[in-house]
């Protein structure tokens, strides 16, 4: 992997770790507005009860645990870069009393596998931040097994998740912040109908289908999405640390009005969508 590329991995690493106690904090929330995306990705693999599945980018844990507990006699590893979010992933395999799991740190670039070791690949919303989308794609190939499925989801365009626009607009407009260079990992990176599509045909998959999934995140009361945001997201954490108090309070109550206009009602429930491709090997 190119220098640039090395940096780019190893600032996620330590962003990801350092975010990982607003991750566990806030898990049963996205757990449950990721849930969609998940369902999808599992319904795509199909996985059988003895098949060895990998979890690539899986953050707290999943689908890689759901998985686990659809096989008999099978097994999911379940991988991620930063160390901190797999020790909340470890957490959730213990509370629920999943067995049949391992845990592994590693770079999806450099996956410590042999080839042709796992029956289906899984990754929910981790795509869109590898630093070397392409080299990811023929990482996952090479470990899938000939006729295995890989399935992941993105998220679909800026103007269907509100969710995360409220917030990051608002910034941006008011921090006036240079835009990030082309192709640069972040949340809508690979949101573009047939982009993960052409990057799994290029890597060498066949049989490539995407799917749109959409779910909904139920936020109860705009101060909720505003902690939520604000110890989770990590873009509009690092474009607030560039701000004094006073901007910040600006910022704050543009994002309640912007929030507050759309849900009147005053129960905050923002619609998601995402993209789900799958392809075979």
């Amino acid at each position: 992997m190119e220098t640039q590329l090395e940096q780019i991995r190893d600032q996620q690493k330590e962003i990801w770790n350092r975010f990982s106690p607003g991750w566990k904090k806030w898990d049963d929330l996205t757990m449950e507005f990721l849930k969609t995306a998940g369902d999808e990705i599992i319904r795509l693999l199909n996985p059988k009860n003895e098949d060895v599945v990998l979890d690539v980018a899986s953050g707290t844990g999943e689908p890689g645990l759901t998985i686990a507990t659809l096989l008999r006699g099978g097994i999911v590893v379940i991988t991620d870069l930063a160390e901190g979010m797999l020790n909340v992933a470890r957490e959730n395999a213990e509370r629920r009393r999943i067995k049949n799991v391992e845990f592994i740190a590693s770079d999806v670039s450099e996956l410590p596998f042999h080839d042709n070791s796992f029956d289906a690949i899984s990754c929910r919303l981790g795509f869109m931040f590898f630093p070397d989308m392409n080299l990811a794609a023929k990482e996952i190939l090479r470990v899938l097994k000939p006729g295995g499925k890989f399935a992941t989801a993105v998220w679909n365009s800026p103007e269907k998740n509100f969710w995360a626009t409220a917030a990051i607009n608002v910034i941006n407009r008011d921090l006036q912040l240079i835009p990030p260079p082309p192709g640069a990992p972040g949340l809508f990176r690979c949101s573009k109908s047939g982009f993960i599509a052409d990057i799994l045909n290029q890597a060498g998959f066949k049989n490539i289908k995407e799917i749109e999934t959409n779910g909904e995140m139920n936020m109860g009361t705009t101060e909720s999405y505003w902690h939520f945001m604000t110890e989770v997201v990590a873009p509009v954490v690092a474009a607030l640390s560039k701000a004094d108090d006073k901007m910040k309070e600006r910022i704050r109550n543009e994002v309640f009005e912007a929030v507050n206009q759309k849900y009147a009602q005053g129960e905050v429930r923002f619609d998601t969508s995402t993209l789900v491709i799958c392809g075979e090997k």
